[in-house]
């Protein structure tokens, strides 16, 4: 498969929101006792501009936990191609024992998935899609085969730019 070209996101000019996936309290037993802290896992996006990443933070306090996972999500940013109301074609994303298919919708039907794939599409701006979640339901997992789905999406001129044919002789 053919490395895909990534281009730098300036965040600056979007209008990014976040999704908190889950808050995991962790705890690490030592000789003095137990010390807790806290695990996030954080899904941000712009739907405007289709653009979505993701992240993790780890520490004492959730808000700073969060608020780690936040900066990690915006050094993770990606595009997605959209076509219209829905995704171009159905894809099945694969990570670690978690597999995530993504089918395309008709206009009306909305997002019907559950948890971490549905906050990855909302974040995304794909307004009408069907997923299915199949082996893992680990959020993290889920997550990244989601992400894994939505990257071998490919636009029409990217395509056409690979078959090396007019983007009118496309199907």
């Amino acid at each position: 498969m053919p490395t895909k070209s990534v281009k730098k996101i300036d965040i600056g000019s979007l209008n990014l929101k976040e999704h908190v996936i889950s808050i995991n309290r962790v705890t690490k037993v030592v000789k003095g006792g137990k010390n807790m802290s806290f695990a996030a896992l954080i899904v941000i996006g712009d739907p405007q501009a289709k653009v979505v990443g993701f992240g993790t933070g780890k520490a004492r306090e959730v808000p700073s936990a969060i608020k780690k996972g936040m900066e990690a999500a915006k050094r993770n940013l990606r595009r997605v191609n959209v076509f219209e109301h829905t995704i171009m074609h159905a894809v099945l994303g694969r990570f670690g024992s978690g597999q995530v298919l993504l089918k395309p919708a008709s206009p009306g039907t909305g997002v019907i998935a559950g948890g971490p794939v549905r906050a990855v599409m909302q974040a995304a701006g794909v307004p009408n899609v069907l997923t299915k979640s199949i082996g893992s339901h680990n959020p993290h997992n889920v997550i990244r085969a989601t992400l894994d789905a939505l990257d071998q999406l490919r636009d029409k001129h990217e395509v056409s730019d690979m078959r090396g044919i007019p983007v009118e002789k496309l199907g």
